[in-house]
């Protein structure tokens, strides 16, 4: 009887579609500001109508402006303009029903004249890696796309690249077509003769036409959809403040994925370089990330750390196993005792009786990983470093905790394959 064929399964190469990074879903955008006319769009009366009713309709600032510029042949009809709240339209997101419910389940009413609006939400990041949930470069901008555009090479050095122009194939009479898109080749002209991105030297830079380019990636609970929503931003300000939270409770936690971040606003002074090159400085509303969570307690290891994604399945003998099993708490734990290369599992004070369901840990424990195929040295040290990224430091102290971890390694029995993946990777973030 052949083995079923799972998606999961390791190997190289199997469809065109992977032959290309693979990139989330994007379900909708929140926006973190607003846009507003011109002084030049302003005292056209046409351009006012337009404006006045795409917000209305909820529409998007560049479906309105590109309208405006239709009818008034005005370029640039609107500028964007900084503001303490986020905008979240139906014109953003793919199912407009997501985005109202957004605003009315976490906008508020500051009975400040600007009505019901989304000032703080919370959001889950999809990826351990910070970078990942907010990809940044150096973008310079034309009407038909990208121009010009960072990415670093294996030597750590920030390149400049473009896209090749396209060839001519003579005897189609027309451009060759490019399998897998455009080709991506480094910068060199006059300019930039070597391909380095240096932003002092480049015109394109200079001239303002070259500049930061990023996105927050992200979930927001209870906002159904098979997709990430995401929010732009040219802020070095946001990135380096949200890339210290993420780092900080990426240290203390062990990851990222499963913890609830509050996305807000925080108006700060910033310093910048005037046109006479003097620095001055100015108030400006920036994106701030907070998590309600305890950082000493992480620390410490006495929190427990929510894995990121559960098992849905659960076999029958682990729910039997869950009705038999009751809440006992175990305050006195002297020592740990090694099973085999595994986790440590705690043991009950001398002279006090272990609870039924607890006096077999070790032997439930032992069996479960051969089951998981999780008996190596290597899988040992796996489940090491998985159950002290999902529980916390001194989990083994806890019998609470290791209760719950052969639980769980039984409820992974539904799908031992995907089990070994999810344990692998951690370890693999957590490892050194």
């Amino acid at each position: 009887m052949h083995a079923p064929i799972t998606y999961s399964e390791p190997g190289g190469r199997r469809s065109l579609l992977e032959e290309r990074p693979m990139r989330p879903p994007i379900i909708g955008k929140i926006r973190p500001g607003i846009k507003v006319l011109t002084k030049a769009a302003r005292e056209k009366p046409e351009a006012v109508r337009i404006h006045d009713a795409g917000l209305a309709r909820g529409e998007s600032f560049e479906r309105i402006a590109a309208e405006i510029t239709r009818a008034t042949g005005i370029k640039m009809p609107m500028v964007p303009k900084n503001v303490p709240w986020f905008t979240c339209r139906v014109s953003d997101f793919a199912n407009p029903a997501l985005a109202e419910d957004i605003v009315q389940r976490y906008g508020e009413d500051r009975n400040d004249g600007n009505g019901h609006r989304l000032w703080r939400f919370p959001v889950v990041f999809a990826f351990d890696d910070w970078l990942s949930n907010m990809p940044n470069q150096l973008v310079a901008w034309t009407h038909s796309g990208r121009q010009y555009f960072s990415e670093y090479g294996s030597d750590g050095r920030r390149y400049c690249k473009m896209y090749a122009p396209p060839v001519r194939d003579a005897r189609a009479n027309r451009a060759k077509r490019m399998w897998g898109g455009r080709t991506i080749i480094l910068r060199q002209d006059e300019d930039v003769p070597d391909g380095i991105c240096d932003p002092q030297e480049c015109p394109q830079y200079q001239g303002g036409h070259c500049n930061l380019s990023a996105s927050f990636y992200f979930a927001v609970p209870c906002a159904t959809g098979l997709g990430l929503i995401e929010m732009p931003t040219t802020s070095i300000y946001v990135l380096q403040k949200a890339h210290a939270a993420m780092q900080t409770v990426a240290m203390a936690r062990g990851r990222l994925v499963g913890v609830k971040f509050w996305m807000s606003k925080q108006e700060v002074e910033i310093s910048r370089i005037d046109d006479g090159g003097k620095p001055v400085r100015q108030m400006q509303w920036l994106i701030t990330l907070d998590a309600e969570i305890d950082i000493a307690a992480l620390l410490d290891g006495s929190d427990r750390t929510v894995p990121a994604m559960e098992l849905a399945t659960q076999p029958a003998d682990a729910q039997e196993g869950e009705r038999r099993a009751g809440p006992h708490d175990v305050d006195d734990l002297v020592h740990d005792s090694d099973v085999g290369d595994g986790p440590s599992l705690p043991a009950h004070n001398a002279g006090a009786e272990p609870p039924p369901e607890d006096d077999d840990l070790e032997s439930q424990y032992r069996d479960l990983v051969a089951r998981l195929e999780l008996d190596s040295d290597e899988g040992a040290l796996q489940l090491k470093a998985f159950a002290a990224a999902t529980f916390g430091r001194g989990w083994s102290k806890r019998r609470h905790d290791v209760r719950q971890f052969v639980k769980e390694l039984r409820t992974a029995l539904a799908n031992p394959l995907a089990f070994r993946e999810q344990v692998a990777a951690i370890a693999a973030d957590v490892l050194p």
